[in-house]
Order: structure tokens, then sequence, then C-alpha cells
């Protein structure tokens, strides 16, 4: 459960500056905009400027200065991790530069604080015997810290790098400058983990390329929200822009431009590891049978041709299943992937198959007959996915996919993850109480497709969304490993991607982390108000809530 304390008498002076407004809020006049506004707070948040809450937090009115000049983040006595741990000096240097707003021009206007006494160290302690400084994060990395800031110095507990990576970034949120520039923090004690496991963005690198350096750029925005998987949407009808060593034509034929618009070897293990710094997984996915246009450009034979009557119509449809050729191809490409993306689960998709193609051609209409599936295509796309699912299975990787496969009945491993994307609310927590009956682990995006955009602060109604609400056993909650908000890229490119995910996935950030008891909407527009100034700190264009200003604007290219 999460905890809440004030200590001491005088926390209203403190909290005023503990919260020290980055942003100041306006009236706005137009009527009509009055019902999008949350309510109007005088007071700041007992959580300063904390994005997610912390599960557990105890602040005291003591104040500490912090000075660029004398502060250091260093590894504690007794860790295991040591100075080879590149992933935490990594972090160390990466953490120091946001505290302090670090630029090479702005040295020389720093300020030596004279308010209270001076915090000289973060020490960072990691406690288990293996710290994973070299290893990639996974679905069962322990990102939980301890964090308590006190003098002479702060200390920072995790059993892994992974909770040292959350607990900097809490840290780094504690600090706060005042009227002066200075920078101080109150002495605190923070208890912290996520309450889901699995807390993802889904980006769509097919209907628009996506540069390296936007992807990165979320990269940093997920680690600053404490979202911990990236979900590539890499190839689809459009494109295949994953510039495949085993079959280079995918690439050559079927990206948008076969130099400009692919992601070489190079670029995969530059994402890759600047993710692994931040403990954020990668989880590819290559869907199939159905968004496979882009395949066939560069694969001959691989889609099913379809016909008018007895002529082919020159159009393809999806994967051609009943051909050996097929899953020759799928064995030798899924290996090259299991072997470039070291994360134990690949999304197979399994979405979205349009069956009159199939239907149309006759050598499948044969293949039916001969398989005893009659008339019933789910059968047929259920034969493809069981093979699909067989050839990765020989890769050692687990798989997500979409929930139509688990709608179509296709046998699955228990371990399989089904992801939810379809219908309203009533539709998709059925769903939900469905996959997790049947004894499988879920993931929800349904109410969470950020390129759905409306007028206003959708996020509210973003943030309000529970994924434990439908109808189903505790057991069957267990189940629900968490969620990811989808930013499909039909209308998004490099020029909004960022700004239109940020801060609205910020509220999907803080429901997947939090407790379940954290929900009021009027204390959240306070804490995402600042925050959301505080990514633009940083370097993120994240739009606006609502009217207002930051301390630190974005400055553009």
């Amino acid at each position: 459960m999460m905890g809440f304390q004030l200590l001491g008498t005088s926390q209203a002076v403190v909290f005023l500056l503990f919260t020290s407004s980055l942003v100041l809020s306006e009236s706005y006049s137009r009527e009509d905009d009055r019902e999008q506004l949350p309510p109007v707070h005088d007071d700041e948040s007992p959580y300063g400027s904390l994005w997610p809450v912390p599960q557990s937090v105890h602040f005291a009115p003591t104040v500490f200065s912090l000075s660029p000049f004398d502060f250091k983040i260093v590894h504690g006595p007794g860790s295991s991790a040591g100075a080879d741990c590149f992933i935490l000096l990594e972090a160390f240097r990466r953490y120091f530069e946001y505290i302090f707003h670090y630029s090479k021009w702005e040295q020389d206007s720093w300020k030596k604080s004279g308010e209270g006494t001076e915090l000289l160290q973060l020490q960072v302690i990691i406690s288990s015997s293996d710290a994973e400084c070299n290893s990639y994060p996974s679905a069962s990395s322990d990102e939980s810290y301890q964090l308590t800031v006190t003098e002479p110095a702060a200390i920072l507990k995790a059993e892994k790098v992974w909770g040292a990576l959350r607990g900097l970034e809490t840290f780094s949120q504690l600090v706060y400058e005042d009227i002066y520039g200075r920078y101080l923090i109150n002495k605190s004690e923070i208890t912290d983990f996520p309450r889901f496991t699995h807390r993802g963005i889904l980006l769509d690198s097919s209907r628009h390329f996506l540069p390296v350096n936007v992807i990165l750029a979320n990269l940093e925005a997920m680690a600053i929200n404490k979202l911990n998987v990236f979900h590539w949407h890499i190839v689809d009808n459009q494109a295949f822009p994953y510039q495949s060593s085993a079959f280079p034509d995918l690439s050559d034929q079927g990206a948008y431009h076969p130099f400009t618009h692919v992601y070489t070897t190079t670029d995969i293990k530059t994402i890759l590891e600047y993710a692994r710094l931040r403990g954020i997984r990668v989880v590819p996915e290559f869907d199939s049978p159905g968004h496979t246009l882009s395949w066939g450009k560069g694969q001959r034979d691989l889609l099913t041709p379809c016909y008018n009557g007895e002529k082919p119509t020159g159009s393809y449809g999806p994967v051609n299943p009943i051909l050996n050729s097929t899953y020759d191809f799928m064995a030798i490409l899924f290996k090259e992937i299991s072997e470039t993306f070291p994360d134990a689960f690949v999304h197979l998709g399994g979405d979205e198959v349009d069956f009159s193609c199939w239907h149309s051609n006759p050598d499948v209409t044969k293949f039916m007959e001969q398989q005893g599936f009659g008339k019933d295509y789910k059968k047929l796309e259920s034969y493809y996915i069981k093979k699909i699912l067989d050839i990765v299975s020989s890769t050692n990787k687990g798989y997500m996919i979409w929930q139509e496969v688990f709608d179509n009945e296709v046998k699955l491993k228990l371990d399989t993850i089904i992801q939810v994307w379809k219908g309203g609310e009533g539709d998709y927590q059925k769903e939900m109480a469905n996959i997790t009956a049947a004894g499988y682990h879920a993931v929800l995006s349904s109410p969470w497709y950020l390129n759905r955009i409306t007028y206003g602060q959708d996020w509210q109604q973003i943030y309000k969304i529970e994924p434990h609400n439908f109808n189903g056993t505790v057991a069957q909650k267990k189940l629900v490993i968490g969620g990811e908000a989808c930013l499909w890229g039909e209308f998004v490119d490099a020029t909004n991607l960022t700004p239109r995910l940020w801060p609205r996935a910020s509220a999907v950030g803080e429901r997947l982390w939090s407790s379940q008891s954290v929900t009021n909407v009027g204390d959240a527009y306070i804490r995402l108000v600042k925050h959301r100034c505080r990514m633009v700190s940083r370097g993120i264009p994240a739009e606006p809530p609502y009217i207002g200003y930051c301390d630190h604007e974005y400055k553009g290219l």
C-alpha cells in the first residue's frame, strides 16, 4: 500500500518552496472549454512534482542545499556495482546534468547556495551479488528501490541496477530551485516499486519512417516516466525498414528508400543499448499473416495471389499459408530476429487478417478441403499461426500476440502474453476477463490508443483507466501484467510524434506504476504541469496540458 506522511509543523512554508511553481496557469475565457478544466487548486500537491507517485513517500521540512561544484553521485559502500558498471556511471552523469540543468553555456551562472546544510553526495548501493550491470532488462527485472535523503549523504539502495535507475529519476525530481536559482531538496524517505511489470509504449515505424534520433528521444522520455517496454512495430503493409542480413531484398524493395529509410544492424544496436542504459526492454513486432504487403515486394511467392474467378487479379493478400517455402523463409527470418533482439519475447501480431484473398484463391481452397477446414478460414489462420509459434518457440523466445489469435482459439502456451486492443470499455473488459479466465497473461491497450486525439485535456480520461476494472477473481487480476500506450503512424512522423505522445503517455505511466489508490485528477494536473515542464527542460518537446509557461522553455533545434 502507498503511504504518505508530512513531518514537522512548518511544512506549508517548506512545500511552497519544495513545489515552487514551474508553471503559472492563467484563466481562460472560452466558456465551451470550461468542462475541459480540472478543479481549480490554490494549494500545491503533497507529492511535490513527483511523477509517477512512489508507493510510499515521507517528507520532512528540513531543507538541504546542493551545489554543482561539490555534489557528487557515487557508488556507496558495500555496493556490488563498481567502477566498471557502465550503466550506472552513465546514469550518474546523465542525472547530474538533469539536476543542475547543465550546459556548457550555463556553468558561469551556477550559484553556490547559502541555504541550510549542504548535501554532498548521493550514494548508490546495489545489494544483490549480481548487480546485472552488463545485462539487458527482462520481464522479471527488479525495479524496486529505497531512497533516503538526509545529511551528510543521501542513500539510494536497490537490489539491481534497474531499481537504481528508477531511484535516480525520483531523486532528480526531488531537487528544486528557489527564486534565487539555488538548488534545494527536502529531507525525504521513499520506498518504491512498480505496480505492473509491463509498462509500454508502441511506436510505428512503417507507416512513417522514424529517424533513430526520434526513437532515442522517446526512449529518454519513457525513462523519465518510468516506462520500461518499447514495443517496436517496425514493419507493416506500407514499408519494411528492417534491414535483414539473410533477406536484404526485404528492405531493398520494401522500404520507402533502401538507404535513407532503413534500420541497419548498427542502428538497431544503438537503439538497443540506449534503451538498456535506461532499463527499457525492446520488443520487436513482425506482424503476420496480415499486414505484410511490403514483405512481398522483396520475397517472391510469400504472399497469396488474389483471384477474380479463374484469373489472377495481380494483387496480393496475406502470407500464403499453404506453401512449405513460407515456413522455410519464416524459420530463417525469425532465427535472425531472435539473434538481433535480445529480449525474451517477440511480438507476432496476428491481427486484422482479411480472408477474402484466401477465399478467392483456388489453390488455397483445395488445401482447405484437404485439411478438412471446410470454409472456415479462421482454421486456416490458426494453422498458419500455430506453425509460426512453433518456429519462434524453437528459437527459445516467448511471444506476444494481438487478441484475435486468442479469439480464434489458436492453441497457445500458458506463458503467452495477449495484448487487448479492440472495442470500447465494455468490450475490452469482457476480453480481459476471458483471457485471464483461460490462464493467460494480458496487456491492456484498448483505451490507450494515443493516435486518437481530441480537443482539450484528453489525458484525464487516459488517467482514469483502471486495468483491473473487469469481472474476475483475484487470481485473474494477477495475470494482468500491465499495459501499453500505442501511437500508430498514419498521421504521425518525426515532426509531431513526441508532442503528440507526451505528456499524454505520462498519464499511462503513472497508472501503471503507482498504487491503485492514486486517482485524484486535480492533484495529478498540478503535478503533470510541472512534470511536463521538467520534460521540456530536458529537451523533450512535450505539449502543454493547458495555458501557462515553463521556467525553462523548449528552445527548439
